[in-house]
């Protein structure tokens, strides 16, 4: 039997910590007027950690390997200096050395993930590695919202498999939180490859060649802008630069009309053989051909939780019932109904009320409860974005008439479907009330700016529909949709911008993706989407206009490319109120 007596050791360590006489070694950390000096013993260092222990060794000499500096003096005291590393996360580390403890209760999440990185530097592998554990179990939203600032850490080396197996797995099935980031281009070579590694890659195929290109020319920053002024020097540069990432790209699963449009300008990146082999398939398909072909990559079609309408005991809070009783608040029969209660004074009447079988269906609940609040709806304005100028404007151009409507002949109503700030800002939010709806308008304010921007769709939001012919979603065709910026403060004029390639009109998106995915015009020229499941949390929403990588409207809504956050955001159905008269001869 043996009796252990660890902690009174742990405490005997940290005294020893906080000895001055004895210690041999000063380390420096943080920089400027952060810097702070500790103390410590070489034997503890070098026991605790090897990282130390090469350091120490080699020490007798000034040396710098950028991150550590080592100055001995006649005294044989050691000074390290390390100042990349923070006083608040080295004072944790020392404890760690000397006393085994590490108190996180009250450490903010970056601070902890820091302290990851710099006990990983140290080689602390027992403390990395159990720091790595607690942010993936116990903090894996924050990691999620880091996304870009984490993984682009992480990537490189052999460390953090678990981190780095948490974001490939979201990246494969949400690759636009990576192909789509602002930092795309900075990402390490052998990120990118890992990721087109990837056969569950939840990405269309020419979308993955199209952002593979985009990398490769953001490496090579003298290449023309023009493709046409290119030399052969050039498509060699891009060639070097994305030699390992061509292999990877499943050619064989490319549209021909892709192949033609975006492969073929750029066909002298590709090795001879293959090329011949890619347009030997779009013409006979069934041909054999030399060159190796990857399988398709495995796209999942998940089935939508169900929606069934005429279930109202379900309890899930995910049941769309907001979308359901929301419209029947404008329905002529409840206003009826409650108004002429009070007056229900003939005996008939009162039996007429009382015998209603609706009221105790249990269709009707949601209804009953909801008749309260519609005194306060009808004082609500129309919009908290847009004006009636606004309206004129708009339903101009749904008529694509040149001179703009009088307030007084609008032949529109705008029906309010949706409106962030009163029904919620996420993406499935938006999917679950549009569900079905056709001709509507978006309307969405940018935060931090007086822009008002959006986009009409003529046909029916769809929320079941699946993988479609890409990953992300089903691509919708319609010749009459148009995305817009109104004037607004300081906007002094709108714009319109009209489809220009209807078969890429919007994109429906994958239903696996609508926690981070709204409404998507084109090719990202009008797009709102969050990390967060929060359209007005992040800066997600975008509006790119790249004429390299194609553009399916005419031109764009906003001077900048940049990525935005929300301040609010409605959908309204455009109902036609004009009267048709009827065919009539005058004699």
């Amino acid at each position: 039997m043996s009796f252990k007596f660890f902690d009174k050791l742990s405490q005997d360590f940290s005294e020893l910590l906080n000895d001055k006489k004895e210690h041999n070694v000063v380390i420096e950390v943080d920089k400027e007027k952060n810097k702070k000096s500790f103390t410590a013993h070489s034997v503890v260092l070098r026991y605790r950690s090897s990282y130390f222990d090469k350091e120490l060794e080699n020490a007798t000499t000034n040396k710098t390997n950028f991150k550590t500096i080592i100055k001995p003096n006649k005294n044989n005291i050691k000074t390290i200096i390390k100042p990349n590393i923070s006083v608040q996360i080295f004072e944790i580390i020392l404890k760690y050395i000397y006393g085994g403890i590490v108190n996180i209760e009250n450490t903010d999440t970056k601070t902890i993930y820091e302290l990851m990185i710099n006990a990983n530097e140290l080689e602390f592998k027992e403390l990395s590695v159990k720091l790595e554990s607690y942010l993936i179990e116990s903090k894996a939203s924050w990691l999620r919202t880091h996304f870009s600032l984490i993984y682009h850490s992480i990537v490189t080396g052999n460390e953090f498999k678990g981190l780095k197996k948490f974001y490939n797995d979201i990246i494969a099935k949400h690759p636009n939180l990576i192909f789509e980031s602002g930092d795309f281009t900075s990402l390490q070579e052998t990120a990118l490859v890992s990721i087109l590694k990837r056969d569950d890659l939840q990405f269309e195929e020419i979308k993955i060649w199209d952002y593979i290109i985009k990398w490769g020319i953001a490496q090579n920053p003298t290449l023309p802008n023009n493709l046409e002024k290119w030399s052969n020097e050039n498509f060699k540069a891009l060639k070097i630069t994305l030699q390992q990432c061509l292999p990877l790209i499943r050619y064989f699963h490319i549209s021909s009309q892709d192949i033609w449009n975006k492969v073929k300008p750029y066909e002298r990146i590709l090795e001879k053989q293959l090329w011949n082999d890619i347009v030997l398939r779009t013409i006979s398909p069934n041909k054999p051909v030399e060159s190796l072909v990857l399988p398709a990559r495995i796209i999942s079609n998940p089935v939508l939780p169900s929606r069934t309408i005429s279930t109202p005991g379900l309890s899930s809070p995910e049941l769309p019932s907001r979308t359901i009783s929301t419209p029947r608040l404008t329905s002529p029969e409840l206003p009826s109904r409650t108004i002429s209660t009070p007056k229900l004074t003939s005996p008939e009447l009162l039996s007429r009320t009382i015998s209603t079988p609706r009221l105790t269906s249990p269709e009707l609940p949601s209804r009953t409860i909801s008749t309260p609040g519609l005194p306060s709806r009808v004082n609500e304005p129309f919009s908290t974005i847009i004006n009636k100028e606004h309206v004129a404007e708009l339903s101009s151009w749904i008529d694509r008439i040149s001179t703009i409507y009088s307030i007084a002949n609008i032949p529109y109503e705008f029906q309010l479907i949706l409106r962030g700030s009163r029904n919620g800002f996420h993406p499935k939010t938006f999917w679950e009330m549009c569900h079905g709806h056709a001709g509507t308008i978006l309307i969405a304010k940018v935060a931090g700016t007086d822009e008002i921007i959006g986009g009409y769709n003529p046909l029916a939001w769809e929320n079941s529909t699946g993988g479609g012919y890409e990953a992300r979603g089903t691509h919708m065709e319609t010749n009459n949709s148009f995305i817009f910026s109104l004037k607004n403060g300081n906007i002094r004029n709108s714009t319109l911008s009209r489809v220009k390639d209807p078969s890429k009109a919007l994109l429906y998106c994958h239903s696996d993706a609508r926690n981070i995915c709204g409404p998507h015009f084109g090719n990202c020229e009008f797009t709102m989407g969050s990390n967060v499941s929060d359209f007005t949390q992040d800066k997600f929403c975008r509006c790119d206009y790249n004429p390299r990588y194609g553009t399916f409207y005419e031109n764009p809504i906003r001077t900048t490319n940049g990525c935005f956050s929300i301040v609010d955001y409605e959908v309204f159905k455009i109902n036609n109120t004009k009267k048709q008269i009827p065919n009539c001869t005058i004699r």
